[in-house]
């Protein structure tokens, strides 16, 4: 029997949650900011060299003890390393704890469960069936916050 089956379905999403997608910015050369004006999820290897947010990591391996924990994450279309950028990060960050749990989608709202953090309504989020808890909001501002929520539940 599969321990998890028993668990809450919970997804989180990476760039502004899990990864802090400022971190890399404020890394990168002014000739490759002005390069893509902006447009910077189009930036090849950007994803997978990006700081985890502060305790993103043990909120994790805190909540898949309790949850059964997805990484949901949206992929800009234009970027073919994106894919492969964010399982490196994955791989890198959090391991066997995130053993081919990650899923990638621009449209959130179709994968079925209970909880979706996330610090957007946009690629489905706002329209998930589940209960979205709106990372960096005045409710959640933190990963402190949302540990305590989440901890709380059934």
């Amino acid at each position: 029997m599969n321990i998890r089956q028993n668990k809450k379905i919970l997804y989180i999403d990476m760039d502004g949650v899990l990864a802090d997608f400022d971190s890399e910015i404020a890394k990168i050369d002014a000739g490759t900011l002005k390069k893509y004006n902006g447009n910077f999820c189009s930036i090849p290897g950007i994803f997978s060299k990006m700081s985890p947010m502060p305790g993103a990591i043990e909120a994790y391996e805190k909540l898949s003890q309790k949850f059964d924990t997805y990484i949901l994450s949206a992929a800009p279309w234009d970027n073919s390393s994106a894919w492969s950028d964010k399982l490196q990060w994955v791989k890198k960050h959090l391991g066997e704890a995130a053993y081919k749990r990650l899923i990638i989608t621009c449209h959130k709202n179709l994968n079925k469960g209970d909880y979706l953090i996330d610090d957007t309504n946009k690629n489905g989020a706002g329209k998930f069936a589940g209960e979205l808890i709106l990372f960096g909001s005045a409710k959640f501002l933190n990963w402190k916050s949302v540990l305590e929520y989440l901890l709380k539940k059934e």
